[in-house]
């Protein structure tokens, strides 16, 4: 008889941690409506959160029981099925909010979802299943082609709706399980070079100080390396460097702009830069203590466009201060931490799991770092959500499935 449910057990510290994210979200998200000039889907956005944590937990507890020999045999399909819903949401997709232009939602009238966010899963899944079959190790640019072609699909998919913060998360997933894979870093920098020459362009002759560097570098490695892979890396680079400029002249204006005020937000304070110098105020005057739950100026006064989404992390900090952003920062950590510790445990008994686990890892690394470094103006913005404090029904959700399959793994460790 097939068991479609498994002994359950939860991983107290990892669930804990999670749980109190998720409610402190619920929180924030309840804050940031709390404004002078009140916005019925502002000031209700916490209700709906609520609703989804429900939901949430729901999912969380159905599917943390389920073996995981039946979650690796549903990776394929998944991944499938979410690849198709993403080429849909070019079709059929709409936009929502200050992000009107992101055709990233797909509506059926009584819900509404975002592909993306199951597609960041389900790629995990199946990128797992491609690497823990291999039966030798990852040694060449040609052992990388299959991996970097299974995640570039929905890459670009989602690049397409555009939305780039959500395609980032896409490659620390790649470069997170491709390191646990044993793929040498050497291998996984030349993979990347290639982005940094497109950014490095910019600067002719820091280009060029690069790709000396960068044929030196092949040069000394030439024994681990077939010709014709060292002459791709390097036609790679320069190929990067020569579509820069078409590539800049293609973003939509709000992007470059957001690339702009990157690099000096005071070229547009009353636009594009607009946001970021709010932000920085925002934290900033929160000083070490913060200006009290609810009580946030710059949220009071509705300065800080998507206060409730992409920019919470503000709130957080000019309400709480130092303290609450510490908390927060450091409960984060922790949760990365505890799924290393978790696929470190899972051992090579059990690649499949572990190398789910640290795509997990890669895409929630991505989201705290580039969300809550755009807030403070080390990252452009981006638009991409907090983990489980951000308002998001469809992140917050499968966010949570994702944290029901680490406790599948730690249930199942040997």
């Amino acid at each position: 008889m097939i068991r479609l449910f498994d002994r359950w057990t939860l991983d107290a510290p990892l669930v804990v941690s999670i749980m109190g994210l998720s409610l402190f979200g619920i929180a924030m998200i309840y804050s940031a409506g709390q404004v002078h000039v009140p916005n019925p889907v502002t000031a209700e956005a916490w209700v709906r959160q609520s609703v989804w944590f429900v939901i949430a937990l729901v999912a969380f507890t159905v599917m943390s029981r389920i073996p995981l020999r039946w979650i690796e045999w549903a990776a394929v399909p998944s991944y499938v099925v979410s690849v198709v819903l993403l080429a849909l949401t070019l079709v059929i997709g709409e936009g929502r909010g200050t992000a009107a232009g992101v055709k990233s939602w797909i509506n059926l009238g009584f819900i509404s979802f975002q592909p993306a966010e199951i597609a960041k899963l389900a790629t995990v899944l199946a990128l797992a299943q491609l690497l823990s079959q291999r039966s030798s190790a990852l040694t060449s640019l040609r052992d990388l082609v299959a991996p970097s072609a299974l995640v570039a699909l929905p890459l670009v998919l989602v690049l397409r709706q555009p939305d780039l913060g959500t395609a980032m998360a896409f490659g620390g997933i790649l470069f997170a399980m491709l390191y646990w894979a044993a793929t040498p870093v050497w291998l996984l920098l030349l993979v990347a070079s290639p982005v940094f020459g497109l950014f490095l362009s910019a600067y002719p002759l820091v280009w060029s100080v690069y790709i000396v560097g960068v044929v030196g570098f092949l040069v000394l490695m030439r024994y681990r390396l077939f010709l014709f892979e060292s002459v791709m890396v390097v036609l790679a680079n320069f190929g990067t460097a020569t579509i820069a400029r078409p590539l800049w002249n293609s973003l939509a204006e709000y992007q470059r702009n957001r690339i702009l005020v990157f690099l000096d937000p005071e070229v547009d304070p009353r636009g594009a830069g607009y946001q970021v110098i709010q932000s920085k105020v925002a934290v900033g005057s929160g000083g070490f203590e913060g200006q009290g739950f609810t009580l946030g100026s710059q949220k009071r006064l509705d300065f800080l466009p998507e206060q409730h989404t992409d920019f919470i992390f503000s709130v957080v900090g000019e309400e709480l201060g130092f303290i609450g952003t510490a908390v927060a920062i450091l409960t984060f950590s922790y949760v990365l931490v505890r799924l290393v510790r978790i696929a470190e445990d899972a051992g090579s008994e059990q690649p499949f799991a572990g190398l789910v686990l640290l795509g997990i890892f890669g895409a929630w690394l991505v989201h705290i770092f580039v969300n809550i470094g755009m807030t403070i103006g080390v990252v452009p913005i981006t638009g991409i959500p907090l983990p489980f404090v951000s308002y998001g029904g469809t992140f917050l959700f499968m966010s949570w499935v994702a944290v029901a399959v680490a406790v599948r793994v730690a249930n199942e460790r040997p």
